[in-house]
Parts: structure tokens; C-alpha cells; sequence
């Protein structure tokens, strides 16, 4: 096994760790190191993305449903729009997109590196939110202004993420979470536990989608989902004692360091 593919191999470990630990962030793993240790090219690697990052945050599920942490709420109203947007993106729109976006002069960008791009953007967000919205954060918020959920609004961002899953392949959990947390007034754990059932909806069905249009390497694809299932039980025995901001804040600028890093990789 070449030393790319240990590499691999330990992110997706990584990958279920960090879901485990923070409800959030194992796509923002998963499509940089599908691409670029192992060579799939993106669109594979985002329909990958989806069965591995739904199929750890499924079973990761499971638990916080013991512990009774899991909004059904929140969890139905989310996914509900979510899961229609993502599936009808990945079984339809991101085949629509041409393989060349622009070709003029010095200007080239293909589908590929539109869909690259696109994701070191949602990196870059999803870092400055992961700085910014810590649970303590949330808590002065909400102790300032009382903010009554908002089911309509929460339905709008569920369709919103459910096209951004469906294009680039990411959970969208470090987007969802603050919106459970400010707009469903829920604790940052049952913010957490509530994220990662509405991550596995909608990543699972939005994989769905790409079955009838893809070639789909099922023995690399379930040995790296099992490594991540691994992760994300280890993941959830250490979440109580880790300190969630000081996690947040490390994991934060971690991922701004890869988003600008791919930008790097793609246009240079």
C-alpha cells in the first residue's frame, strides 16, 4: 500500500473523529482526501463523500438516540427540504454542468475545478463560523435576545444546504448547527446530536441520486466508511471531555488552512 493511501486511509478516521467530537466536518475532510490521495476525480468524490460522511453520521446516530439528544422537530422540518434539493441536484444539475465553464485566453476552468473551487469557499466559511459561532458565542447570543424559531426560515436553509451537499458533496454541518441553535433555541449538544441525523438523511439520499450514474468502487468505498465508523465511536466517547471551543477554534483555522490550500493546488 502506497504511503498515499495510509495517508487516506488515517483521514478517514479523521473523518469520523471529528463528527464524532463536534457533530460537523467530515466532508470538509473526506472530497480533499478522496481527490487528492487517492486520485478520484471530484464528482466521484463528492457522491463518495455522501455515503461515507452519511452512512458514519447514521450510525453515529444512534447513540445520541439512546440519549435522547436528537430534535424530531428540527430533524424533519431540515431534512425534509434538504433531501429533495440534494437528491434532485446530484441526479440532476451537477450532470447539466459542462466540463469546460470558461475557455478564453489565459482564463481555463473545468467542472472539476468549479466544484474544487466551490468547496475551498465553503471551507473558508465554514472555518470563520467554526471560529466565530463557538457554543459560548451562541450562549451570549441567546442570553441578549430570545429568538423565536422560525420554521419557515429553517425549511429556506434546508433547501439551501441540501443544493450545497448535493453540488460539492459537504454535510453542511457547520452551517446547520448555528442556524438548530439560534433559529430552534436548542443546546449546543442536542444541536449536535439533531445535525449529524439530518447530515445522514440527506447525504444518504442524496447518494441515491448518483447510483444509476456512476461506476462505484464499493469494496474502497465501504473500507474507508467502516475506518470512519471506527473514528466516529472514538469520537463520541472523547466529545465530553474535550472543550468544545478551544476544539472548534484549532479545527476552525485547520480547515481555512486546507480551503486556502486548495485554491493553491487548483489555480497555480
Amino acid at each position: 500500500m502506497e504511503t498515499f493511501e495510509l495517508l487516506g486511509f488515517f483521514g478517514a478516521f479523521m473523518v469520523g473523529l471529528i463528527l464524532g467530537l463536534i457533530g460537523s466536518g467530515g466532508s470538509i475532510l473526506s472530497v480533499p482526501i478522496l481527490v487528492y490521495l487517492f486520485g478520484i476525480n471530484p464528482v466521484t468524490a463528492t457522491a463518495y463523500s455522501l455515503f461515507i460522511v452519511g452512512t458514519t453520521s447514521l450510525i453515529g446516530s444512534i447513540k445520541n438516540l439512546r440519549d435522547k439528544l436528537i430534535n424530531y422537530s428540527s430533524t424533519l422540518l431540515f431534512s425534509f427540504s434538504a433531501v429533495i434539493t440534494v437528491y434532485l441536484t446530484r441526479k440532476y444539475v451537477i450532470h447539466l454542468i459542462p466540463e469546460t465553464i470558461i475557455n478564453s485566453g489565459s482564463v481555463f476552468l473545468s467542472k472539476d475545478q468549479l466544484i474544487m473551487l466551490l468547496f475551498s469557499l465553503l471551507m473558508l466559511v465554514a472555518g470563520f463560523l467554526m471560529i466565530k459561532r463557538t457554543p459560548k458565542t451562541i450562549v451570549g447570543l441567546k442570553q441578549t435576545k430570545t429568538i423565536a424559531p422560525n420554521k419557515l426560515l429553517i425549511f429556506t436553509e434546508g433547501s439551501l444546504i441540501g443544493f450545497l451537499t448535493g453540488l460539492i458533496g459537504a454535510g453542511g454541518g457547520f452551517i446547520i448547527i448555528p442556524i438548530l441553535v439560534i433559529l430552534s433555541d436548542l443546546r449546543m449538544k442536542v444541536a449536535i446530536a439533531t445535525s449529524l441525523a439530518i447530515i445522514s438523511l440527506k447525504s444518504l439520499i442524496g447518494f441515491l441520486g448518483d447510483v444509476q450514474n456512476l461506476e462505484i468502487d464499493w469494496v474502497f468505498l465501504l473500507t474507508f466508511t467502516l475506518i470512519s465508523v471506527i473514528g466516529i465511536f472514538i469520537g463520541q466517547l472523547f466529545s465530553q471531555k474535550v472543550a468544545d471551543n478551544k476544539l472548534k477554534m484549532v479545527f476552525g483555522l485547520f480547515v481555512i488552512l486546507i480551503g486556502l490550500l486548495i485554491l493553491l493546488i487548483e489555480f497555480t
